[in-house]
Order: C-alpha cells, then structure tokens, then sequence
C-alpha cells in the first residue's frame, strides 16, 4: 500500500504539514514534511495483511494507521501529540470522525520521558558529535602491541619503546601467562629465532598477544602487562568512529563545521524545542506547537551559541523540567479506556 493508494481510496482521516513548517521554524531552504492517520480498508484489517505505517522513500512522509495512532498516543509520542495540536494553517485534511481526538484528553506526566527523554538522548548526541569532532580517529586502528608495557624500574614503558631501544623485534618474542596474576606475562626473547617463538603477536590483524611455549630453564627477559580493556575501549570507539564517517549526512557535517562550534546546531535547536515543550505541557497542561521563540531557535540553528553555553541550558532546563513533573496535575499517562472508545468508534464509523 502506498500513499498515493491512501489518497486515491479516501482512506485518511487526517494529514497535516509537521516539522519545521508546523513550528515556525522553516527557512526557504526547508523540506515540507508531511504527517497523517488512515484507516485501513476492512479486508486488510480484519484479515493477514495488516499494515501500520506507510511512509515515502525519505520519510518525510508519513502516515499512521488507526490502530497504531492509539497505541503510540497512549505513550504519548511527541509526533503523535504534535499532530493533535497542528496549527490550523497546517492542516491539509480532516475527517469529521477524527475532531474526536482532542489533544487534552492525551496529556499526561509521560510527556517528561517522551519529549525531554528524547531531548536528553540528542544532547548525550550532540556530545559524542562533539568528541568525534575534536578528538577524530586515525585512519589505522591500533594493535595490541600499543597497549603492552613493560615493568622498568619503578615505572613502565611501552613495549615497543623497550624493544627499539635494544633492538630486538617483537616477532623473536615468547609470552607466557603468569599465574594468579591478570593479564600479565613472562616476556622471553630469542636472538636467533630458532625456537619458533610466535611473536608478542601473530599478525598485524591480530586482536590478542600470542601465547609461546618456553623451554624450560629459561630467564624471563622482562614482565609484561597487556591492557585487554584499554584495548577492547579503542576498538570500540574506533568501530564507531568509522561507522559514524560512513554513514553521516554530509550536508549536515559540512553545516556543523561551517559555524565553527563542532555541534549539529539544527539538532540541537530540535532539542531546546523539546525541552520548552515538555516544560510547557507539565506545567501549564498546554501543547504549542507553533514555536513563540522562533528568533531564540533560529540562532541556535545559525551556531550563534557555544557547545558548552547550550548544554548548560539544556541541563537548567532539564531540572526545571523534573520540578515541574513533581507538581504536574497531569495523569500518570492517557486513559487507555477512552482510546480504546474512541478506536472503536472511529472505526466503526468510518466502515459504515
């Protein structure tokens, strides 16, 4: 099922323009993006091919059907709320079936998880941006070998510091594991590499040291230690690195470094937009979705602001936000029952 079938079979109930258009936020560069509710013809719902959702290529367009509208409007989702609250000039579309569902009925104390949750998950976000911004990774990813140390003295050196500075290879290297002690080990070293030693490790690609077998008698030349954990943390920020580089938006990126402050500024106004909100509906009960602070947000997205000024807003915020929950008259969530009605209702109204 496509859109264009919702449209052609007269199945929606409701379609709005949403996003930035909806918040007053838009710049003439901004996409129009589309939100909305249909039914879905009895056959398909009474029967196996049940569908929830459809949505365009990019979603920017999307549309709910009945059924799974009721189920993330009683989570309160904010783009399910959102579209309750559409400005007028927003509205594309609307059934009479659908003036039913009127937003405060909705409200509740969830709006704390759902709005500032998602807010607080874009600044934990914004920061990893940050760092990945500031504190870019090499193009290699490091060995094992870099997190081997050597006890010398009354300190530690790194390995392959130890062994530059006698000249030996860590492939004429034997490790042995010692004994009660975590991650370390007897270090021993043959000059001719006639005892078949297997190296600190292996090969380059290799993701742990190698174990060697050590004739007896033989005098350890040095203890190592090797910090698995370190190294497991490298990896991981490595792969996420990487993964982050391939899959970024390029525009976006480029948009970031363009205003100098190393954070996706129109996220971050989407953040401090949700913020406001869940605020608002905790302490006044009200949903406004055409933003007042338009100006305010607009900065933001320009990259007027500092990363750091931002976050300690975001966190102000956040804390007036949790005081504001503990005195809310809101519901704990939404009267399940009288979604459950109003589905009902709607439906069947919609089939007859």
């Amino acid at each position: 099922m496509t859109i264009a079938d919702l449209k052609s079979r007269n199945l929606l109930l409701f379609e709005c323009i949403s996003g930035s258009r909806a918040y007053g936020t838009d710049l003439p560069t901004s996409d129009t993006d589309l939100k909305g509710v249909f039914v879905l013809p009895q056959e398909k719902f009474y029967g196996l091919d049940y569908v929830e959702q459809v949505s365009s290529e990019h979603n920017d367009e999307v549309y709910y059907e009945l059924r799974r509208f009721g189920e993330l409007l009683y989570k309160n989702n904010p783009n399910i709320l959102e579209m309750l609250a559409t400005p007028d000039d927003c509205v594309l579309y609307c059934h009479p079936l659908f003036e039913a569902f009127r937003r405060e009925n909705f409200l509740s104390k969830l709006c704390k998880d759902t709005f500032a949750g998602f807010a607080f998950a874009q600044i934990k976000k914004a920061r990893g941006l940050n760092k990945k911004i500031n504190q870019p990774m090499p193009p290699v990813r490091k060995t094992p070998l870099d997190f081997c140390y050597v006890a010398e003295k009354q300190g530690a050196v790194l390995l392959s510091t130890w062994l530059e500075h006698r000249n030996w290879e860590q492939e004429n290297c034997g490790l042995v594991v010692i004994a009660n002690m975590r991650d370390l080990y007897g270090l021993y070293y043959d000059e001719t590499g006639a005892l078949g030693y297997s190296g600190v490790m292996k090969k380059e690609t290799a993701n742990d040291v190698a174990l060697s077998s050590i004739p007896k008698g033989s005098e350890p030349a040095a203890l190592m230690s090797f910090n698995k954990e370190a190294y497991a943390m490298h990896c991981r920020a490595y792969r996420e690195y990487h993964d982050w580089l391939a899959a970024r938006n390029d525009e976006r990126y480029q948009n970031t470094i363009a205003h100098g402050k190393n954070y996706d500024a129109k996220n971050m106004m989407h953040t401090m937009r949700l913020l406001d909100m869940a605020e608002e509906i905790l302490k006044d009960g009200k949903l406004l979705i055409r933003r007042p602070n338009r100006e305010e947000l607009l900065a933001i997205r320009r990259g007027d602001w500092e990363y750091d000024e931002l976050i300690a807003q975001a966190e102000a915020k956040l804390a007036r936000i949790e005081a504001c929950y503990k005195d809310s008259p809101l519901p704990e969530r939404p009267d399940k029952a009288l979604i459950e009605r109003l589905l009902v209702e709607t439906r069947k109204g919609f089939y007859h």
